[in-house]
């Protein structure tokens, strides 16, 4: 981990103040004053600002925050608009956001201080359980496709105008649960277990529909419940266990497929060591069949022109 992120996720610093610790001198690495930004964290490596001890937190602190619409899930906007950590408690603004909600969608997001977690949290396949409402009345098209998957080559509509993501793969939907139909909209309580780049969006604008509304109501089984809107609550004692559940199988998982891979590795190696020595073999056979060869053409040879041979000795 970077130095200036080990620090703000381990110290009351931010991000962009332990980079001017770091450059007044005042950040010491293994009792040496350091000025690399960049510096990768290694274990075992003693972190002192102004001389006091920065030590890895090791309990882990977990969040929900019901995020309001018209807020980014960023730390800070190029153009000014309100984040969510303009929202959130000022002892929070260290914690990490596990996945996103875009600006114009609401509901619930988690937040964790530790980057191991939030890393995990977002690589998983954890289920994500949303409200929505589209413009329009649910097609057959649309429910064939929340059964059965889609591919889209070109994904652009519902994606943000800016955006560089123009395919996109849309897993079978979990569950899906029509909730209020009429000839203008139809209101749905889905439930997926990706989330890719306003995938709800881009997957409706497919069929061009409007997401008028989408607030993701549970995560991971993480429920946002009665939360009221821009405010946060800790995890539960529950909720706790569950997650240093799927934390501890999920190291399992990862541990089993690095092994995998390296068994994977060590057996292509031994088969490219096995191909080099039997080319190898072949290669010292051919040359000692050729030299056979040319040995017994000059017995031949010899036998065959005695004369040459006597002039030879």
């Amino acid at each position: 981990m970077r130095l200036n992120k080990y620090i703000s996720h381990n110290s009351k610093y931010s991000r962009r103040e332990a980079d001017a610790l770091i450059e007044a001198g005042e950040v010491t690495v293994n009792r040496k004053k350091i000025d690399n930004f960049g510096y990768e964290v290694e274990e075992g490596d003693q972190i002192s600002v102004r001389g006091l001890h920065v030590k890895e937190r090791t309990e882990l602190t977990m969040i929900v925050f019901n995020k309001p619409k018209g807020t980014l899930v960023t730390r800070k906007d190029d153009r000014g608009r309100t984040t969510i950590f303009h929202k959130l408690p000022g002892k929070f603004r260290h914690f990490i956001p596990i996945g996103r909600l875009d600006f114009a969608s609401e509901g619930l997001l988690l937040l964790t201080d530790s980057p191991t977690v939030a890393e995990v949290m977002m690589r998983g396949d954890l289920n994500r359980t949303y409200n929505i409402k589209i413009d329009k009345p649910l097609s057959s098209e649309m429910e064939e496709a929340m059964r059965e998957g889609l591919i889209l080559d070109d994904a652009r509509a519902g994606g943000h105008e800016k955006s560089k993501v123009y395919s996109m793969e849309f897993a079978p939907f979990v569950h899906y649960e029509i909730r209020a139909v009429s000839e203008n909209f139809t209101k749905l309580r889905v439930t997926i277990a990706e989330g890719k780049n306003r995938e709800l969006r881009r997957f409706f604008g497919h069929f061009e529909a409007n997401v008028l509304d989408l607030k993701r109501v549970e995560f991971g089984g993480i429920e946002l419940n009665n939360l009221p809107t821009g405010k946060t609550r800790y995890f539960t004692r529950r909720e706790y266990d569950d997650t240093h559940k799927y934390l501890k199988a999920m190291k399992q998982i990862e541990a089993q497929e690095k092994k995998e891979e390296e068994d994977r590795i060590q057996a292509e190696r031994l088969r490219e060591k096995k191909k080099n020595q039997t080319e190898d073999q072949a290669r010292r056979e051919a040359s000692a069949e050729k030299k056979r060869i040319k040995e017994q053409n000059q017995k031949n040879a010899n036998r065959n022109n005695p004369n040459k041979k006597n002039k030879k000795q």
